[in-house]
């Protein structure tokens, strides 16, 4: 990778501005912090992860699937009325079928379907970048994916995180963190962290995922191919 900052080490951040240089904060609690503290090595599989009714075009997810050589996107059959079941089956078939350990990246209630897969997917996981996770208590809409796991993470994660979301309060943001083990990055005012708030391109999240797959290769594939649930 070129033009790559250094890998972002174990603890909470903050930054100053949505695109801003990162700056160190309190650390985080030292839960599987240690496991994982080395970036991917060897080619990876990058799998974009949509939230609740999906990303549209000009979304960072969206941009980005056509940016990574061989990324993959998780197409759903219901994006308004999600079933917990058979939108982490549709992410785990993802997972065990790509040519190379996987980096996930998920926005919202995608960052909340990773956390419920099975461990035989979990194990295949290199690294995720979690942006924004959802609250699912706090839309009816959303219940099926409560209660969230609270267990460490079996792998390397960043969990990005806005002061002002709508789907989740920062303080819970800062727990999920800390229970799954995930380096934390804090942003002022910015909402979901999706198009409505300004993130088209978004390079700092680039730069984060950048700093997930340091000194790996992006896996080789049909790029922007996406796989669908089962009906």
């Amino acid at each position: 990778m070129s033009n790559v900052p250094t890998p972002i080490t174990r603890r909470e951040r903050s930054a100053t501005g949505p695109d801003s240089t990162l700056q160190p904060s309190t650390p985080a609690a030292p839960s599987a912090l240690g496991a994982h503290s080395a970036p991917a090595a060897g080619p990876v599989s990058v799998i974009i992860v949509p939230g609740w009714r999906d990303s549209g075009p000009g979304h960072w997810q969206s941009l980005w699937a056509e940016r990574v050589p061989g990324a993959q996107r998780v197409v759903q059959d219901d994006w308004v009325t999600p079933s917990r079941l058979s939108w982490v089956s549709a992410l785990e078939r993802l997972v065990l079928a790509a040519p190379h350990p996987v980096v996930l990246v998920a926005h919202s209630l995608g960052c909340i379907t990773a956390t419920h897969m099975g461990d035989e997917a979990a194990a295949r996981v290199r690294g995720a970048l979690l942006v924004a996770p959802a609250d699912p208590e706090r839309r009816a809409v959303l219940s099926d994916f409560a209660p969230v796991p609270y267990a460490a993470l079996p792998y390397r994660s960043i969990l990005v995180a806005s002061s002002n979301d709508p789907y989740c309060p920062i303080r819970l943001a800062g727990a999920y963190a800390r229970a799954w083990g995930s380096e934390f990055v804090r942003l002022p005012q910015a909402g979901h962290v999706n198009v409505e708030s300004g993130h088209g391109e978004w390079p700092l999240g680039w730069a984060l995922l950048h700093s997930l797959v340091d000194g790996a290769e992006w896996g080789l594939g049909q790029g922007g191919a996406e796989v669908r649930s089962a009906a």
